[in-house]
């Protein structure tokens, strides 16, 4: 009895094996935003999603290589990570309380590290119209892009935002294309994404003045399961964000991003105490 007693405390005790022992990890990102998470080249990423990786990682002890980044789309990426094809993501992963709540829950069962950055979703149109759009209502009746699994398209689903007309397509790559051919008015998601976009094409430019919901807080998401790790990586994290290398890192890949909204996106200490290594965040968003 009381060895059986023993090995049921020890298997309610004891946590999956640690994410960081072996000193290398498969992370998940996007390969189609330039600026913050972008594949130019196969086995080549770049942008800020990955250097805050590299960064956050190299504080433990992992060093990242290209190799161990792989790309992953919006609607996949919870997906990517229970079935062990990448053990973290960091790809514009907006905090919220589904991806957080517990499966047993209903939710998606992650743990976030962040937020790393956090953002307004905004409007990306092609530069020689760009005058056209000062007020929300001048998105009345237009056809806007987003893609699937994001908050962005989300939130354009709302009652408040009825009279804007949205299509869904797979991923950010194929809204681009969709914009500079004019098979759409403009394209939806975080203004840090747009702003990537807007420096890698000056035919396209971010409409400054419209801005729609909350700020997204992004974060580097892992299963459930690793907690330990996670505390290592927020407390990364937060050695990071507070240090010039942050602000030097976010300049060097968001060049185009005003300063007030570069101030906007740098996390506070509190900021991912609230966030991190949770099932209930305090100031997690509601998916849609």
């Amino acid at each position: 009895m009381v060895a059986l007693a023993g090995a049921a405390l020890a298997g309610c005790s004891s946590e999956p094996s640690s994410l960081l022992a072996e000193g290398k990890i498969e992370i998940g990102s996007k390969g189609d935003q330039p600026g913050t998470s972008y594949s130019p080249h196969d086995g080549e990423f770049n942008g800020f999603d990955i250097t805050v990786a590299r960064e956050v990682l190299d504080r433990v002890g992992v060093k990242v290589k290209s190799s161990d980044f792989e790309g992953v789309l919006s609607k996949n990426r919870a997906r990517a990570l229970h079935d062990g094809d990448v053990q973290l993501v960091a790809a514009t992963y907006s905090i919220t309380e589904q991806r957080m709540k517990p499966t047993s829950e209903g939710g998606d069962g992650l743990d976030f590290v962040g937020p790393y950055a956090s953002t307004r979703q905004g409007v990306l149109v092609r530069t020689e119209e760009a005058k056209r759009y000062k007020n929300h209502s001048d998105l009345n009746g237009r056809l806007i892009c987003v893609w699937e699994g994001t908050t962005s398209a989300a939130e354009l689903k709302k009652p408040a935002y009825s009279l804007i007309r949205t299509v869904d397509m797979t991923d950010a790559q194929e809204c681009v294309k969709a914009l500079k051919e004019k098979r759409v008015d403009a394209l939806s998601t975080d203004q840090l994404i747009l702003y990537g976009f807007m420096k890698d094409d000056p035919s396209i430019t971010v409409a400054h003045a419209l801005t729609f919901g909350p700020f997204n807080d992004y974060g580097i998401a892992m299963a459930k399961g690793h907690r330990e790790d996670c505390k290592k990586l927020q407390q990364a994290l937060m050695d990071y964000a507070q240090s010039n290398d942050w602000d030097r890192d976010f300049q060097i890949n968001l060049p185009l991003v005003p300063k007030k909204d570069r101030d906007e996106a740098r996390p506070t200490d509190d900021e991912i105490e609230r966030s991190s290594c949770l099932d209930r965040p305090s100031n997690a968003k509601v998916d849609g």
